[in-house]
């Protein structure tokens, strides 16, 4: 009624109501239809615009939209899959740095150079593997492997074939040779048994120049609740053991008790993570383990240092292992590690150094490297979003304007029935980006004044307004996109000032007595 072209004589004001009023006639025909509504009610725009629905019959339910909808999302997928590679990496590098803590001064007296700690790389692995699509069910999966110790190395390759034979499981066989063994036969078999519990079986042929070692993994596993799983594990061969273990997985917290007997190492485990619930995913960790072999403590964290990257650090003491501190970066689907073997002894000296360090280097490059990186990027991002949208958004402000100037005589008749009832009206509002906190005080603030427009919608001395960005609500536009975004009101309730503020996809109802300004303030 408010857009409606003969409700405006102004020959401007005609034309800018027409363009609105046809905007809405399109809104009408998509959720007048029973079929394009469910499609928007479940999938927004983006389903409306989803190749394939001219196929899909007529007056059928929202569930049968969806199953519909769904199956044209798995086959885009499929063809996307058939030709996409899932390629993921490892490389590890030891570097043995024991010299900085473990010196034999008396044996370097004689030689160039020996005030110099000696620090050398001793070790290194490199992994990668690729997985190509067959068909929806058929995936074949290449991986090989470099290795190298103390001048001695070796490598393999693999390939592997999956297929998944239904819902509950999938079968997987393995062929794989190298320089340092013989040819290698596996097969791995996954199994849902019910609901809550499921076993996996590995069983392989390798071959050697000493005979033909087999070898067999069972690993049954079984949903205890939520978020606990039990886990039993029997290994036959090379090193037979059995192990059993119970993971307790939830929001803030990590939790692994574990226990294996086994030739030739037996031993008991402990670990727990503490999940922080801030945008950079922080984490803190620490374990012990206690067997055969010794007792080792370990203790870390690991944080989100951009979108595709997780950096993380641990320091690991043991007897008779010693000292040493665990770099690890995630980045996407490549992960680099660089164990540093600091010394053979438990010296607090190391201890301390392989804590505070890190911690030392870490906060420093953040604050002078990755903060700024961060900074840059996002502003690109924004820019280049910007541009992106800048034609999309002056429309959408040129209609927002439009929309408030044909608004003002509906906001006049409801600004004069709510003063006659002592009821409630918007003073003032603004919408989009504010600047409260002392550390953004160089970003600039991005508003527009829609006081009109949300007086436009108050019936009834109320204002409701959803869980959904305010952008696209009648008279409003994005004044900053991709920044976040509030929606600031002062209006008045039986003659008394109130004042909120609420986030861009918050729900906010007014008039509430918690809004009301203390008059002594």
């Amino acid at each position: 009624m408010l857009y409606h072209p003969d409700k405006h004589r102004d020959p401007e004001l005609k034309s800018q109501a027409e363009r609105l009023f046809n905007l809405v006639h399109q809104a009408y025909e998509v959720l007048s239809d029973p079929q394009t509504r469910a499609i928007y009610d479940i999938y927004g725009r983006r389903g409306l615009e989803m190749e394939g629905w001219e196929v899909v019959e007529r007056k059928r339910t929202a569930a049968e939209i969806r199953e519909e909808f769904e199956r044209l999302q798995r086959e885009r997928e499929e063809r996307r899959l058939q030709q996409r590679t899932n390629p993921k990496g490892t490389i590890s590098v030891g570097i043995d740095a024991t010299d900085l803590f473990d010196r034999y001064d008396e044996e370097y007296e004689d030689v160039p150079g020996s005030s110099f700690p000696q620090i050398e790389i001793n070790k290194m692995h490199i992994s990668q593997s690729i997985e190509a699509p067959l068909t929806s069910t058929d995936t074949a999966i290449l991986s090989g492997n470099l290795s190298t110790q103390n001048g001695n190395g070796g490598g393999s390759i693999n390939l592997a074939l999956r297929r998944v034979m239904s819902a509950k499981g999938w079968g997987e066989l393995e062929f794989g040779a190298g320089d340092l063994h013989g040819p290698l036969f596996g097969l791995k078999i996954f199994r849902n048994l019910t609901p809550r519990c499921f076993i996996t079986t590995n069983c392989a042929l390798q071959f050697s120049s000493r005979g033909v070692r087999p070898g067999l993994t069972t690993v049954l596993a079984r949903n205890l609740d939520k978020n606990t799983m039990g886990y039993l594990q029997w290994r036959w061969g090379i090193q037979s053991a059995m192990n059993t273990s119970i993971v307790r997985d939830t929001k803030t917290s990590h939790f692994t008790v574990a226990m294996q007997l086994g030739i030739p190492h037996s031993f008991m485990m402990v670990s727990y993570q503490h999940k922080f619930q801030d945008e950079d995913q922080t984490r803190v960790k620490g374990s012990l383990k206690a067997g055969f072999f010794g007792t080792i403590v370990e203790y870390g964290a690991e944080r989100k240092i951009s979108r595709h990257s997780v950096l993380g650090a641990t320091v690991s003491v043991g007897v008779p292992q010693g000292v040493s501190l665990k770099i690890k970066l995630n980045r996407a689907s490549q992960t680099y590690f660089f164990p540093v073997h600091l010394t053979d002894q438990l010296l607090p000296s190391a201890v301390f150094y392989a804590t505070v360090g890190p911690l030392v280097i870490y906060f420093a490059m953040h604050r002078l490297v990755i903060k700024p990186y961060l900074r840059a990027q996002k502003e690109r991002e924004l820019e280049k979003q910007r541009e992106s949208t800048a034609s999309d958004i002056l429309q959408k402000k040129q209609e927002a304007e439009a929309a408030v100037r044909l608004m003002q005589e509906s906001v006049r008749r409801i600004i004069e029935a709510e003063e006659a009832r002592m009821g409630l009206i918007v003073v003032n509002a603004w919408y989009g980006k504010f600047v409260n906190d002392n550390s953004r005080k160089n970003e600039k603030v991005k508003v527009i004044d829609v006081t009109v427009p949300l007086q436009c919608l108050v019936k009834d001395s109320k204002l409701i307004l959803t869980e959904a960005s305010k952008a696209g609500l009648p008279g409003f536009y994005d004044p900053c996109v991709g920044e976040e975004k509030s929606l600031k009101v002062l209006y008045q309730f039986r003659g008394v000032l109130h004042q909120v503020m609420s986030a861009d996809n918050e729900a906010l109802r007014i008039p509430k007595q918690s809004h009301r300004i203390d008059a002594d303030g």
